[in-house]
């Protein structure tokens, strides 16, 4: 068996980490792992270095690995060699500076599982607090005009204004409505394939012909990407929602900038959604802006209803943008990322076969 070696900075380093890591040598046996990985595997650091790892873990099934590529696989299930189940997400990356040599994170989702059915109930109550505070908001204010109006018709006031007045206020309780029901659409989405670049050109033109009116729109695409799998329709109003989200973020002063980036990334996967076996996410989307990006009291729940970082925020936009992408197959994910720092949602969709 080879003796794996880890110097002194990088065993505090991994031992400093807030999640499970194991560090493999150029011969898969573990080299360090820290307190983390430990706890979650069940097994001692003596028990565990200088093992194979596909003595200790078993690796999700459903995907290749592929030398010289990163890899991640999202809300899976791997068994430990004493037999115990864990639901994680795994995420595997090369070692820069030592060739052959990996990391692997993996993410417990045990201790939110845990609280479970507590957590889902609050959650739930959120939800419908937020909607029914919403809905009382913004039908009370149209409700009030209508009131209003009718008041002064019977008061013998001219009725055609007033008239008008009383339909584009239902208009508007209509329009909430719709809004609304966009959630409750429980139907399969119809997906198909889907050449992204007409798509994201047109969602570019609408943009920049209203709310993004002055602001610079940048592209950086993959000209190789093959054909995503999706909906045309959904996708492209969740680009417009995305657009619109980061139009409003860049504010009127400093560098108003949204970039449009497309790439092809390999090793990405889910759960597929009828529970047979993994589906690959290659085809990734990002939209980014130069804005300052959510509070961190939020950030992980941007994608709630009813949760906003503006005053004037209804919650509904990313959390639609959530569900129309995971009626794709997909995901989407929201990170600050580079430097200075940048907001950056990122669709992941699969191909079209």
């Amino acid at each position: 068996m080879t003796t794996t070696h880890v110097s002194p900075s990088d065993a505090e380093l991994i031992a400093a980490l807030p999640v499970a890591m194991l560090l493999l040598d150029g011969e898969e046996r573990i080299a360090q792992v820290n307190a983390e990985g430990e706890a979650l595997l069940n097994l001692s650091q003596r028990a565990l270095v200088g093992q194979r790892l596909a003595d200790v873990l078993t690796w999700p099934g459903g995907a290749p690995r592929r030398e010289g590529h990163a890899a991640a696989f999202f809300d899976t299930t791997v068994t430990t060699a004493r037999g115990l189940a864990l639901r994680v997400d795994l995420v595997e990356a090369e070692v820069p500076d030592r060739p052959g040599w990996r990391v692997v994170t993996l993410h417990h989702a045990a201790p939110s599982r845990r609280l479970g059915q507590s957590n889902d109930r609050a959650a739930a109550a959120r939800s419908a607090v937020g909607a029914a505070a919403m809905l009382a908001h913004e039908i009370k204010n149209p409700l009030s005009s209508i009131r209003g109006a009718a008041q002064l018709i019977a008061s013998g006031a001219s009725a055609g204004e007033l008239c008008s007045l009383v339909v584009k206020e239902v208009d508007r309780i209509v329009a909430l409505i719709d809004r609304m029901e966009d959630f409750t659409d429980t139907r399969p989405r119809e997906t198909g394939p889907i050449n992204i670049y007409p798509l994201l050109a047109h969602a570019r033109d609408v943009a920049l012909a209203g709310f993004a009116r002055g602001i610079a729109i940048e592209e950086r695409y993959d000209p190789s990407l093959p054909l995503a799998l999706g909906n045309h329709d959904a996708l492209l109003q969740v680009m417009l929602n995305l657009l619109k989200n980061a139009a409003a973020a860049l504010g009127e002063i400093g560098e108003r900038r949204i970039t449009l980036h497309t790439a092809y990334r390999h090793g990405i996967t889910v759960a597929a959604r009828d529970g047979a076996g993994r589906v690959a996410l290659p085809i990734e989307i990002c939209v980014i802006d130069t804005g300052p990006g959510a509070p961190d009291d939020i950030a992980e729940h941007l994608f709630d209803p009813f949760v906003s970082s503006r005053p004037e925020g209804k919650g509904l936009g990313l959390a639609l943008v959530d569900k129309l992408i995971r009626d794709m197959g997909g995901i989407v994910q929201y990170s600050r990322e580079g430097t200075p720092n940048a907001t950056v949602f990122r669709i992941l969709l699969p191909r079209a076969a």
